[in-house]
C-alpha cells in the first residue's frame, strides 16, 4: 500500500511524530486503528438503536408528552 499526503499532511505527521518520539509509520497506523475503532463503534450504535427503537417507540412518545 502506498499512501500519498500533501506536503502539509507530510509535514503535520513528522512533526507529531518527533513530539511523541515514534515513527511516521507508528503514529499514521496508530490513527487509522483509532479511525477504524472510533467508527465501528459509531456504526454499531447506530445498528443497534435502529432494530431496538423501533420496539419502544410507543414508549417514547408517552414520555415525551
Amino acid at each position: 500500500m502506498t499512501l500519498r499526503l500533501t506536503d502539509e499532511e507530510s509535514e503535520a505527521l513528522r512533526r507529531r511524530s518527533e513530539l511523541e518520539q515514534r515513527s511516521m509509520q507508528e503514529v499514521a497506523r496508530q490513527a487509522i486503528r483509532d479511525y477504524i475503532e472510533a467508527h465501528s463503534r459509531a456504526e454499531l450504535l447506530d445498528q443497534v438503536l435502529d432494530e431496538e427503537l423501533p420496539r419502544y417507540a410507543e414508549a417514547l412518545r408517552r414520555l415525551g408528552e
